[in-house]
């Protein structure tokens, strides 16, 4: 079950992508790029805290 919503998923997220412009693409991964970069320094600091 989690292949498939998995698979769904991926496949919506690249319906989305086609059918928006380059630069709009580009400026998401970069949204995304920066949330996922700051949750993991968050993460990692927290880590380091409790070890």
């Amino acid at each position: 079950m989690f292949f498939f919503i998995a698979l769904a998923a991926a496949g919506v997220l690249l319906g989305a992508a086609a059918h928006t412009t380059l630069p709009q693409f580009l400026v998401a991964g970069a949204v995304i790029g920066a949330w996922l970069l700051a949750f993991g320094l968050r993460e990692g600091a927290a880590w380091l805290r409790h070890r």
